[in-house]
């Protein structure tokens, strides 16, 4: 009964913390550009190519990585209980493989453009 009454509590304020601690230190960020002579609206509008291709590979990677492991625990490890570790490593090492790949992606497109 007590720890039901605690998270009452100190869920809902603990998110209006959260709230307002992201509206004020974005307005500290504007104000200081602002302060700099910066214009933030054309810092925040700036254009970003390679987000597609970043979100692709990273997706890619993490659903083959699932695959991969589906196919470790079914066929491989002829495991009966589930072994979620097995899930996890090879989600996180496919999409940082993705991630990668986007990475020198990106990094040879812009050499590319600079020669």
């Amino acid at each position: 009964m007590n720890g039901e009454f605690l998270v009452a509590i100190l869920v809902p304020l603990g998110s209006m913390a959260m709230i307002f601690g992201l509206f004020y230190l974005g307005n500290r960020e504007n104000m200081a550009m602002i302060e700099k002579g910066m214009n933030p609206k054309e810092f925040r509008n700036r254009p970003a190519p390679y987000r597609n291709l970043k979100w692709g590979l990273l997706l890619v990677g993490a659903g083959i990585g699932l695959f991969l492991a589906y196919i470790l625990h079914t066929y491989v490890l002829h495991v009966s209980d589930e072994n979620p570790a097995i899930y996890f490593s090879l989600l996180a090492i496919g999409g940082g493989s993705g991630l990668v790949a986007s990475y020198r992606i990106e990094k040879k497109e812009t050499l590319d453009k600079e020669q």
